[in-house]
């Protein structure tokens, strides 16, 4: 699999400027994932296009963030480095591959689109704007999966079908709500609903609760990123 689109399909930026071959993303500081130079092969002059990508973020007022996954050159992430941007953010790419089979254990509301509620709870648990999160959720067809209590999601989950493969995204509990396997239920349903051959998830390397559980549910590590922030 090529997780470097995929990633990028699936959370589309919604402002993308080719910068050959490189693409540079823009979508109003919401995820460095929307907002950074997603890095695929080595440019004539590099440092030339570090320093035209460097333009393009302090024109919209942001830092400069590049996005290094397996498309990567090391010569790119060595060159930042040497400039002083920092490593942040080493994120894992982990893929269950026949898709896991299990039945939730809550019931879970599906939809095509995400309500109000659904984008509150998301941007609630990671700190985001929910405007901005739906524009960026609406550029590709997926699911929305919530548990909801008195009316109110309290877990939520995208899942976003990719040919054969299912992403799985905004994965999020309430803090209140954790620890109940609420998180599980979400996972599995979107897994079931989309009915795919397999499915693939992004966690960070630090997060290890979230790691265990997916490695619970088949889920092993295949690819892996990280960024450069000016």
């Amino acid at each position: 699999m090529d997780f470097d689109r995929l990633v990028d399909e699936a959370w589309p930026a919604l402002e993308r400027v080719p910068l050959e071959p490189w693409t540079l993303r823009h979508s109003l500081g919401v995820t460095k994932r929307a907002n950074s130079v997603l890095v695929s092969g080595l440019p004539a002059d590099l440092a030339e296009a570090v320093g035209e990508a460097e333009k393009f973020y302090a024109e919209r007022g942001g830092s400069t963030v590049f996005s290094l996954g397996t498309s990567a050159p090391a010569e790119v992430d060595s060159l930042l480095e040497a400039k002083g941007y920092r490593l942040a953010d080493p994120t894992l790419v982990m893929v269950a591959a026949p898709a896991p089979g299990g039945h939730p254990a809550h019931e879970v509301r599906i939809e095509d689109h995400p309500w109000p509620a659904w984008l509150d709870t998301w941007a609630g648990v990671e700190g985001r704007d929910p405007e901005v999160g739906g524009r960026i959720c609406a550029g590709v067809p997926a699911w929305y999966a919530a548990v909801e209590e008195d009316g109110a999601p309290v877990a939520v989950g995208r899942g976003v079908p990719q040919g054969d493969t299912l992403g799985i995204y905004c994965m999020a509990t309430r803090p209140w709500a954790r620890r109940r396997g609420l998180a599980r239920s979400v996972l599995r349903a979107l897994v079931r609903h989309a009915g795919l051959a397999s499915a693939y998830l992004v966690v960070t390397e630090g997060n290890v609760g979230a790691r265990s559980l997916y490695r619970g549910e088949g889920f092993e590590p295949r690819g892996a990123y990280h960024y450069r922030v000016s």
